[in-house]
């Protein structure tokens, strides 16, 4: 198995927004009160992520240059820090801000979605009476052995057990019931609705425990539904080794890593068929990228189709491969198995860092104890609390009073309900998309500007599907389904995690979450990739609720055993949580992350990585900068 990281893309949301100063006994400055947390977002359903209303602002002055907020109401408000961005690097500086300088330091914390936590969202689903948890983006923690002493200082403060996770991961759960790695062939582009027992790539790999094909990729690749050419096409790049590149050994390290993927595989082995070309495209999910212009080296690090790690291990890096262990009895296994994952993903990471924060925010004293504790939304923005968090706030303008190099204070301007607002700090750490930094901060130095301007995002969607049961899913035996003729491009069984009182689902006869994911490229086929991503985040923003509901239930619909799946009857409820925004993509030099005045930067963008880890160690940076 590939040992890339699975970027978790924890990152702070796109763009936060703060409040004005005003008197906090007015009219306005009680209705941000009334309206900052008017629902229980967790439980929500429908377009989630980037949700409807919260980019608008950011997009318009990205994309138009926008000044005019009309009225700008200053509220009587002064924080020792303003923290834009609600994710867990933002939640992190907060934190730590207070651990260095003083619980009694005030800090306003704001976040453009109506949920904090950024890509580390929780999704609830409420199925026939039963409240079923499930992740909205970031899953787990990854390569915990590697984490710095930062990271696991924090998460010991936070309450995490890493030796819980053994005990809470039912690795037999896919065993047990049957539940392999398998690739749903759709009629719309394969002709006919067909399932094959594997999965013709790596990805399904990180999920330990998960049956692995029985069948041999000769007998599996007959079942494809392709033509012969077709088939002996498919086999030739799935049986492909670094011999076939046809070049002296010598030069197979710097060969795999100047020459394109698809190059090799139309060029060298002669693969053409563009079905077999569509399979690739699909088949590295959300390790980022797009497969089309990657190099083989890229392919082999996402475990693209064809691309075997252990085949092609010879041209690997040290360290990028992790072996799979024979554990008998037909299950992925791996050295450092992706096990610690809370049944909400890392919500519950943001959920505890909030609660350490904001202690009237909601019950429990650990990472286990509030994993069913259900939060007041309305405590997180309360006038009397050292710490504020503010939800539905777009920041889109950030000044220093006077100039950075010797101003006590900075200004932090942010549209909420369509009305602006200004809050005076004397720091501000900015752990939003660090690519809308050079967009909102005045005045700030044209090599940091250059520099962050580099930076994009890769897009990604994770749907969460609420079952009133899996009888079909068992029947059909999948434990995870490639699917490369659909939107979404893998379907699974969430990890089988319990803990904190939550029982994961058992019986085929209980509800429970299908996820499905996709990392969503663009119609320009080998266009460059910041190309392919924008034009996919612009389909994706496009699209209606409707549009992904119809793309769901066609795609579940052929998928699932028809006597014992009915659309209607058996889904209770769809979350798509789309993040136009999603991993990082790029990485800026330490010019674009350097303190502009009173102003740091988080975020794990920051580090060129989307991983959780990434993105407390930033904040924890930011944090002494500031110092």
């Amino acid at each position: 198995m590939s040992k890339i990281d699975r970027r978790d893309f924890i990152n702070g949301s796109l763009m936060l927004l703060g409040s004005s100063v005003m008197p906090d006994g007015s009219a306005i400055a009680q209705n941000l009160e009334d309206l900052s947390n008017s629902s229980y977002p967790p439980a929500l359903n429908g377009l989630r992520g980037s949700h409807p209303g919260s980019n608008e602002s950011a997009h318009k002055k990205a994309w138009t240059g926008n000044n005019d907020w009309g009225r700008r109401n200053l509220l009587d408000e002064e924080y020792d820090l303003v923290v834009v961005g609600g994710g867990i690097s933002g939640l992190a500086s907060a934190y730590f801000f207070s651990q260095q300088h003083g619980s009694d330091k005030k800090i306003l914390i704001i976040e453009n979605h109506d949920d904090f936590g950024g890509h580390a969202r929780r999704n609830e689903h409420v199925v026939d009476g039963k409240m079923i948890l499930g992740e909205g983006g970031s899953e787990s923690f990854e390569y915990p052995s590697g984490f710095s002493n930062v990271v696991l200082k924090l998460l010991h403060e936070l309450g995490v057990d890493m030796e819980a996770f053994k005990s809470a991961y039912d690795r037999n759960f896919f065993k047990k019931h049957g539940l392999g790695a398998v690739t749903y062939f759709n009629e719309r582009y394969f002709g006919e609705d067909k399932i094959v027992r594997h999965p013709f790539c790596d990805y399904p790999g990180f999920i330990e425990g998960l049956l692995r094909p029985k069948i041999d990729i000769n007998e599996a690749v007959e079942q494809v539904p392709l033509n012969t050419e077709g088939k002996r096409q498919l086999l030739k790049l799935l049986t492909s080794n670094p011999s076939t590149l046809g070049i002296e050994k010598s030069q197979w390290r710097r060969y795999v890593r100047e020459v394109s993927y698809f190059d090799y595989m139309r060029d060298t082995l002669g693969v053409i068929d563009p079905l077999i070309h569509r399979m690739a495209r699909q088949s590295i999910v959300d390790y980022g990228g797009v497969p089309d212009v990657m190099t083989i080296n890229g392919a082999l690090e996402g475990g693209a189709l064809g691309m075997n790690a252990a085949t092609w291990k010879e041209v690997l890096d040290d360290g990028a491969y992790q072996n799979y262990l024979d554990r008998k009895d037909g299950t992925y296994a791996v050295e450092e198995p992706f096990i610690e994952h809370y049944p909400d993903g890392n919500a519950t990471i943001a959920r505890m860092l909030v609660k350490k924060l904001i202690p009237n925010v909601g019950k429990g004293d650990n990472v286990e104890e509030i994993i069913l504790s259900k939060f007041n939304y309305h405590q997180l923005d309360k006038k009397n609390s050292n710490v504020r968090l503010r939800l539905n706030s777009t920041a889109i303008n950030i000044e220093h009073e006077t100039d950075a190099s010797n101003s006590d204070y900075v200004y932090t301007d942010y549209i909420k309900n369509e009305t602006s607002y200004r809050v005076k700090s004397k720091n501000v750490i900015l752990a939003c998309y660090n690519m809308m930094i050079p967009h909102i901060v005045n005045n700030l130095p044209q090599d940091q500007y250059q520099e962050l301007m580099k930076l994009t995002k890769i897009p990604l969607q994770y749907s969460t599907i609420g079952l009133r049961n899996w009888r079909a899913v068992k029947e059909a035996g999948i434990g995870m389904a490639m699917s490369p003729g659909n939107m979404h491009q893998a379907v699974n069984m969430d990890f089988p995690t319990s803990m904190g009182g939550y029982e994961y689902t058992n019986s085929p006869n209980d509800p429970c979450i299908l996820h499905m994911r996709c990392c969503l490229q663009g119609d320009t086929h080998g266009a460059p990739a910041i190309q392919q991503f924008k034009e996919a985040r612009y389909r994706m923003l496009a699209k209606k609720f409707s549009d992904y509901e119809a793309e769901i239930r066609e795609h579940l619909t052929g998928m699932l055993p028809r006597n014992y799946f009915n659309f209607d009857r058996d889904v209770a409820s769809i979350t798509v949580n789309r993040w136009a925004h999603g991993y990082s993509y790029g990485k800026v030099s330490e010019i674009g992350i350097r303190p502009f005045g009173k102003i740091a930067i988080a975020n794990s963008d920051a580090s060129g990585s989307s991983l959780m880890n990434r993105a407390i160690e930033e904040a924890w940076r930011a944090v002494k900068e500031l110092s």
